[in-house]
């Protein structure tokens, strides 16, 4: 019985890569390795998809978070509030500029940053970065609500929601990336929409933001001796913008067949246990970039599931208010309560468009025999 893996690479590949191959094979040919057309090509479109006037191309997601908090002015002096629940790259950026990362609590039902906790620490911050924690939207209605009575702005970590949508109570559809100033995403290989290794790229509807992002990214270059800022070399490779050309191609339809993923296995593992299922308040579209549940049982689960040949995965562990490397900011465990829950119980079963109904049905029956052993 072959292992089902947290995350099937070799299957995506395997579906668009005759595609993929070709318009690899046309940069090489051409030489256009830095700012070729394909680069152009994929902001436009890119653009397009998330219902935004600009993109802009970057070397990595957390590149994007970068030159998006570089671009607002955010330095030395400001804090940001970063929810403490997610990848560290999300509050990596903060502290390069020389910012400090306000680490707020996440909301029970979603682990994405909770609206009541950011009102509290509001009034020290210079920009909220809230999280769209594995493909779920975090509630900018509320958060905007929030930071614009403050005159703070929004900065949206979207590294993990392309295509999730927010839908207002006038039923107005919005996709994430195209709510704040700005969107971030990353294109790291195993997200929705991966490229062969690192990339990114930063969403607005701002010409001005759009503009400084461009130049920092490049060199802080106006010309191609001119230098107006100190920049970054934060580029978008083209081999990577022609891959992600080709995948974005079917994204649409692979966030259709995630959520379709998603329902089933929510159908099948609802009332299992202590097993909490995704759930959210309505007008919050997933993507599923990650289909993550929690339980008191998740280290004797995930045990179970690799016995089974189950690639389950954690994501995340340890919060970022008690990681090693910001010690120095005082945080003890006890301060982020409903983070530290979401920590020590998440647990991450596999899910991608490849993934087959009877690989799925292998994975909820390992889940299912799990907990009849321990009723």
């Amino acid at each position: 019985m072959s292992k089902i893996p947290l995350v099937d690479l070799k299957a995506s590949y395997q579906r668009h890569g005759p595609a993929i191959d070709a318009a690899m094979r046309d940069v090489i040919a051409n030489t256009r390795f830095i700012q070729g057309q394909e680069v152009a090509d994929l902001e436009r479109a890119f653009a397009g998809f998330t219902g935004t006037r600009f993109a802009i191309g970057t070397g990595s997601g957390t590149a994007a978070l970068h030159l998006a908090l570089a671009a607002l002015g955010v330095g030395p002096g400001d804090e940001v509030a970063v929810p403490a629940h997610t990848f560290v790259a999300t509050a990596e950026p903060v502290s390069w500029l020389g910012a400090t990362p306000r680490f707020v609590d996440v909301d029970e039902e979603t682990g994405c940053l909770d609206p009541v906790s950011l009102k509290a620490v509001i009034d020290r911050v210079r920009v909220v970065l809230p999280v769209h924690l594995y493909g779920r939207p975090a509630d900018l209605s509320a958060i905007t609500a929030i930071a614009a009575d403050a005159g703070v702005r929004v900065l949206e970590d979207a590294a993990q929601a392309h295509g999730a949508e927010l839908v207002d109570l006038d039923g107005t559809t919005t996709r994430a990336g195209a709510y704040g100033a700005a969107g971030c995403f990353s294109f790291y290989p195993g997200k929705n929409l991966g490229a062969f290794g690192d990339a990114g790229i930063v969403t607005t509807d701002d010409a001005e933001l759009a503009d400084r992002i461009r130049m920092l990214r490049d060199h802080g270059r106006t010309t191609k001796y001119e230098h107006t800022t100190v920049g970054y070399a934060h580029r978008l490779d083209t081999l990577q913008a022609a891959v992600l050309g080709v995948k974005l191609t079917t994204l649409d339809a692979d966030n259709v067949r995630r959520r379709d993923l998603a329902a089933r296995y929510t159908d099948a593992l609802w009332g299992l246990g202590d097993l909490l299922v995704p759930s959210g308040p309505s007008g919050l579209r997933s993507v599923f970039h990650l289909y993550v549940v929690r339980t008191r049982h998740r280290d004797a689960l995930l045990r179970h599931l690799h016995a089974s040949e189950v690639g389950a995965g954690v994501h995340y562990p340890i919060p970022l208010h008690l990681q090693p490397a910001f010690a120095s900011l005082g945080y003890h465990r006890g301060d982020l309560p409903v983070t530290e829950a979401w920590a020590d119980e998440c647990l991450s079963l596999p899910l991608y468009p490849e993934l087959t109904w009877q690989q799925q049905d292998r994975v909820v029956a390992a889940v299912r025999a799990y907990f009849d052993g321990v009723s």
